[in-house]
């Protein structure tokens, strides 16, 4: 669902920059693909930037009803980087690490705000 203030997975409002309203607390860790595809793509932009040394990157999932969700059915991302295929190749990473990131969410180890 919507939520206000510092309960967004950064914890962060970035007017004029990609955002998510989606509420990651309580939401369940394994198929809820608001609270997932929030930390993959915070996660692949991260890695994005520090692996390739970017300015800046940005990272969206599309999901679809049924579909698995280590399948988006878009992925977009928004780099300075020039390598599209090591670009392609951490965001794909960060995707087949889902089932590692469920478990890390619910044994705690991930903070969501």
């Amino acid at each position: 669902g919507n939520v206000g203030r510092g309960n967004r997975v950064n914890g962060l409002i970035t007017p004029h920059r990609p955002m998510s309203l989606e509420a990651s607390a309580g939401k369940n860790p394994v198929s809820h693909v608001g609270k997932l595809y929030n930390l993959v793509a915070t996660n692949a932009a991260e890695r994005i930037h520090q692996t390739l040394g970017t300015e800046y990157a940005a990272v969206k999932l599309l999901s679809q009803i049924r579909r698995p969700v280590t399948e988006p059915v878009a992925v977009d991302v928004d780099t300075t980087a020039r390598a599209d295929d090591a670009v392609r190749g951490l965001v794909r990473e960060e995707l087949d690490a889902i089932d590692s990131l469920t478990d890390d969410l619910v044994a705690g180890d991930v903070q969501l705000f």
